[in-house]
């Protein structure tokens, strides 16, 4: 009888010292924690706008020196159309990425007046 009130006194125990250590692993967040946060997410936000740019630049003039641009046509956000040797029309977006055109999605380019 001894040893089952022990064994049993002694998981009661163990039950209770597992759930006070779970409880002990919570962290309060503190402005200075607040801040570091911030300030993590702003600089991320601007590495991934960085890195856009940079993809959108390159493959812009990659596509410069391989494929022929198309004179006086456009894609539907304003900016150039590309031709490569396939003959398949595409324009490349503010990610860097190629987007392939359709016909009925290639406009003419309005010529301004000097």
């Amino acid at each position: 009888m001894k040893k089952k009130f022990v064994i049993g006194l002694l998981t009661l125990a163990l039950f209770g010292g597992v759930t006070l250590s779970v409880n002990a692993q919570e962290k309060k967040k503190t402005e200075v924690g607040k801040a570091l946060d911030h300030t993590g997410k702003a600089i991320g936000k601007g590495a991934k706008s960085v890195g856009n740019k940079t993809a959108e630049v390159a493959v812009k003039g990659g596509s410069k020196v391989a494929d022929k641009t198309w004179k006086g046509k456009m894609a539907p956000d304003g900016s150039d159309v590309y031709i490569n040797a396939k003959n398949e029309k595409y324009y490349v977006n503010s990610k860097g990425a190629k987007i392939w055109l359709k016909p009925s999605q290639i406009k003419t380019r309005v010529e301004t007046k000097n």
